[in-house]
């Protein structure tokens, strides 16, 4: 989700374009991303979580074999389309795993963890990798990756599956504060990872200091996205309290990267960003499959995919805040706004 991100100085140098055009190649992944996940939340369902998950590994791995091929603009598009059919089918397969193994809202946070450690180490190792495997960098170490997910699920046998419901989720209205939700802490983070990176080589970091600093975005949600299902058990009642304090909290960090300043400001900004965006990881998904246990990995699939939609809309728009005066700084603005902006929707969050 964030190696391009990541090196998108060097990606725009090798493939003749600019930095919004190498948006357009996270765009791209979201777009096959996005239209996965429903399909994928079906087939979990009715098939198995562990089966999808292992057609989502091969087709990560086939897009980034095919993007490591040459340097050419429109085969990355094409790439990209083909790797995002994978992260997003993997994404729900896997949460489903979860759910299929009984796992409750401190599992669903350590899984979430996971899924933000890939992001967090793209932003960190990537531009260090590109030293040594040149433009080839993300793509080369996602198809590693790639295989190396497949290998458990190669393993798992059958889990019980929910088979088909009856009742479509497309228009279960209480899903829709849960996904505003994801959209703002999930889903801004996303965005903002992909872009601080640029934002603070543009400031004078060097490129591995911004890496350092810019993975803190989405490598703090390691942390919390387990912490956060442990205080969701204990909160009860208190829960919107405790996601309404991560939204202030994640426009805060978003604030002190827009307004600049000392490197450590901007490692603060972007760790209190990672911090706050990883609380509501297992509050959403509990609650998301609790309204929903006829069909969980659909109604995960329509939460998720509110985020997708924001990663999809948001980081293109947030490239283009590169040619605005501030040098990116609005775009980071913006995510603080959308994330305050989010607030009320907590009063039709389920609170227990």
């Amino acid at each position: 989700m964030s190696n391009v991100g990541a090196v998108a100085d060097p990606l725009a140098d090798t493939y003749g374009t600019s930095l919004p055009a190498i948006g357009l190649l996270t765009t791209a992944l979201f777009v096959t991303h996005l239209a996965a996940q429903l399909p994928a939340g079906l087939w979990s369902d009715r098939l198995g979580p562990h089966r999808v998950a292992l057609v989502a590994c091969a087709a990560a791995a086939l897009g980034n074999a095919l993007l490591l091929v040459d340097h050419d603009f429109a085969l990355g598009i094409v790439g990209r389309l083909v790797v995002g059919m994978g992260s997003g089918a993997g994404f729900v397969a896997g949460l489903d795993v979860v759910r299929a193994g009984r796992g409750g809202p401190v599992a669903q946070g350590l899984y979430g963890a996971s899924t933000m450690a890939g992001g967090g180490l793209a932003l960190t190792i990537v531009p260090a990798l590109t030293a040594a495997t040149s433009w080839r960098a993300p793509y080369l170490s996602a198809l590693v990756l790639a295989a190396l997910a497949a290998l458990p699920f190669l393993h798992v046998r059958d889990l019980p599956r929910v088979g088909r419901s009856d009742r479509g989720v497309l228009h279960d209205l209480r899903l829709l504060p849960i996904g505003v939700l994801q959209a703002a802490t999930f889903g801004l983070a996303v965005v903002a990872g992909n872009w601080v990176v640029p934002l603070l080589e543009h400031d004078g970091a060097s490129s591995g200091v911004a890496g350092i600093v810019g993975g803190l975005v989405l490598l703090a949600g390691i942390l919390t996205r387990p912490l956060g299902g442990a205080l969701a058990r204990r909160a009860g009642t208190r829960r919107r309290a405790l996601l309404g304090a991560s939204l202030v909290a994640a426009a805060g960090g978003a604030g002190i990267l827009a307004a600049g300043g000392p490197l450590w400001t901007a490692g603060a900004g972007a760790l209190a960003l990672g911090l706050a965006a990883g609380i509501p990881f297992a509050s959403v998904f509990e609650a998301t499959q609790r309204l929903r246990p006829d069909a969980p990995g659909a109604a995960v699939a329509l939460v998720n995919g509110c985020a997708v939609l924001t990663i999809l809309v948001g980081t293109p728009l947030a490239g283009l805040a590169f040619d605005l005066p501030g040098d990116g700084a609005l775009a980071f603005v913006a995510i603080a706004v959308l994330c305050l902006a989010a607030l009320p929707v907590l009063r039709s969050f389920p609170d227990r």
